[in-house]
């Protein structure tokens, strides 16, 4: 309890963005490596994990975090990444102990990608506010993102190998990304750059804080 009749101190929160950037960056890259084909037909258990821990619980938490941050789009961005990964973990768990029907596996996969490919369209063009490395993220995880669902729908080995292999790209973007926030939060001024915004028309916000012109 603060002393009586000195002023409260306000919690410091750290910038949670480069960690959820870091745990979708690493599951990304990890799951991209399968589905390019750089190791086993059984290597997906290995996400198992990092999805759940990583990429889920740890990212799911960032977002959370953004909400204490007054971020909606990084709260909403990170929360829902978070929960991709803690529901793929999960559905790959119930494929592990054979409780999916194989032939339904890659259709459920599809429309699991094709639902998240929406939501990632307006968050790709609302991430254009933000910066060059944030919007690279979302534009290479929408490529990722179609080119496997489309794989999945359509049965084809090669489109799910060039999704991963665009899937790596976008886990190397999210680390790049992850990595300036780190760096830069510990400089006086920005050591890796991101970008300037792509988008800069005016948002609400914008008109509540400039003053009206008369």
């Amino acid at each position: 309890m603060a002393d009586e009749g000195r002023p409260a101190t306000t919690a410091v929160v750290a910038d949670p963005a480069p960690l959820g950037l870091a745990g979708f960056a690493l599951t990304t890259f990890v799951l991209s490596a399968h589905n390019a084909g750089l190791f086993g037909t059984v290597g997906n258990a290995i996400v198992i994990g990092l999805a759940i821990f990583y990429g889920g619980a740890a990212q799911f938490m960032a977002g959370m975090w953004e909400f204490r941050n007054k971020n909606t789009f990084g709260a909403t961005a990170f929360s829902t990444y978070g929960a991709f990964w803690l529901s793929l973990g999960t559905y790959l768990l119930l494929i592990t102990f054979g409780k999916i029907p194989t032939g339904d596996i890659t259709k459920s996969l599809g429309f699991f990608l094709l639902a998240f490919a929406i939501f990632n369209t307006y968050m790709m063009f609302w991430s254009a506010r933000l910066n060059a490395a944030v919007f690279g993220v979302f534009l290479t995880l929408e490529v990722t993102e179609i080119l496997l669902f489309l794989g999945f729908f359509s049965g084809s080995d090669a489109l799910i190998k060039l999704g991963g292999w665009v899937g790596l790209l976008t886990a190397l973007v999210a680390w790049y990304a992850s990595a300036a926030g780190v760096v830069n939060s510990m400089a006086a001024k920005p050591f890796l750059p991101v970008g300037a915004p792509i988008w800069t028309a005016q948002t609400a916000g914008d008109r509540e804080r400039t003053p009206a012109r008369r």
